[in-house]
C-alpha cells in the first residue's frame, strides 16, 4: 500500500515546523488536476493521490503544501508564513504579521465556513444509503452483546482518541431516559498508555488492554481517520482472537482497516479531509448508539 501524502517528501523550508497534534511535517506536491467537491489529484513520490484543496486557491501545475491530506497553502505562501510565524504559520498560513485586508479575510472565512457546512451536510446525507442497513445490523449485534453482559471497549489515536472517549461516555452516561451500558475508553488511562509505550511499544497500547480486559461477547470499537493506525489494527486482531464483536470507523477509502479480516462491521467515511471524516464519524457512531438503544427496547 502506498504511503500517505503526509509521509512523503518533506519540504526543506518546513523541516522543523511540525504539527503539534500529529508530528507530521507539511510536504510539497504538484497539482495534477482539480476535481469536484474541493478535491485535487496531486503527484507524490508514491504516485497520484487525492487531497482536499478547500483551503487554497490552486490550479493545475501549482505546488502546494499538504498536511494530513489537506492542502494548507501554495508553496510560496507557506514558506513566507513559516518564516514569520514558525510552526503555526506553516500550518495556518493566513495567520501572518503582514498587513492584511480584514474585510477580504472575513469574507473568505465566511465563504469557507459556508462551503464546509454544505460539504459536511452532503457527506452525512450520502452515508444514509451507504451505511443505513449496515448500521441497523450492527446495532442489533451490539444489543445482543449487551444483553448477554458484554462490555464495549473503544480506542483510537489523537482526535480519534477523543472520539473513543466520546463513544464510551455516550454508551455509559447517555442522555436521561436512555439505558446506560457498560463501556470503557482504552485511551483515558495515561499511566497504562505510557507504561505500555515505554516498556513494550506503542503498537500494543490497545491490544494489551484488550487482552487484559476483553472477553468473548464483548465489543471492540476502533476509530482511525486514515484506516491505517497499526495499534488500532493490532487491537482488532486481539479482539477477534478473543471472540469479541469488532466495529471499525475509518476515513478516505478505509485504508488497511478495509483489508482486515478481523473487523466485523466497518463504516468508512469517503472523504479526503480529516476534518470532514471526524465530523461524519461522530454522526455515524451517535446513530449506532441510538439504534442500539432501539434494539434493546425491541423497537428496531
Amino acid at each position: 500500500m502506498k504511503p500517505p501524502v503526509s509521509a512523503t517528501r518533506a519540504v526543506p523550508e518546513c523541516h522543523d515546523d511540525v504539527c503539534l497534534t500529529c508530528s507530521d511535517v507539511a510536504v510539497a506536491v504538484r497539482v495534477r488536476e482539480l476535481k469536484a467537491g474541493g478535491l485535487a489529484v496531486v503527484d507524490t513520490d508514491a504516485g497520484p493521490e487525492e487531497v482536499s484543496v478547500a483551503l487554497v486557491e490552486a490550479e493545475p501545475g501549482d505546488v502546494v503544501l499538504v498536511h494530513a491530506k489537506e492542502a494548507i497553502a501554495r508553496r510560496g505562501e507557506a514558506v513566507v508564513s513559516a518564516r514569520v510565524e514558525g510552526a503555526v504559520g506553516a500550518l495556518y498560513p493566513f495567520l501572518d504579521t503582514r498587513p492584511t485586508d480584514v474585510d477580504a479575510v472575513l469574507a473568505a472565512v465566511a465563504r469557507s465556513t459556508a462551503e464546509k457546512a454544505a460539504e459536511i451536510v452532503a457527506l452525512r446525507e450520502s452515508l444514509v444509503a451507504e451505511h443505513g442497513q449496515r448500521l441497523v445490523d450492527c446495532a442489533r449485534r451490539c444489543a445482543a452483546a449487551f444483553r448477554a453482559g458484554g462490555t464495549l471497549y473503544a480506542f483510537g489515536n489523537g482526535g480519534s482518541s477523543t472520539d473513543a472517549q466520546d463513544v464510551a461516555q455516550l454508551f455509559l452516561h447517555p442522555p436521561k431516559a436512555a439505558r446506560p451500558l457498560p463501556a470503557i475508553s482504552l485511551t483515558h488511562d495515561v499511566a497504562v498508555i505510557t507504561a505500555l509505550s515505554n516498556d513494550v511499544g506503542f503498537e500494543v497500547v490497545f491490544a494489551r488492554q484488550v487482552a487484559a480486559f476483553g472477553r468473548a461477547g464483548d465489543i471492540a470499537v476502533g476509530l482511525s481517520t486514515s484506516g491505517g493506525s497499526n495499534n488500532v489494527l493490532r487491537a482488532f486482531e486481539e479482539a477477534a482472537r478473543r471472540g469479541m464483536l469488532t466495529v471499525g470507523f475509518a476515513g478516505y477509502d478505509g485504508g488497511r482497516m478495509a483489508e482486515s479480516e478481523f473487523i466485523d462491521h466497518l463504516f468508512v467515511v469517503p472523504s479526503a479531509s480529516v476534518h470532514r471524516v471526524q465530523e461524519a464519524q461522530t454522526t455515524v457512531y451517535h446513530v449506532l448508539w441510538e439504534l442500539t438503544q432501539q434494539a434493546l427496547a425491541d423497537i428496531l
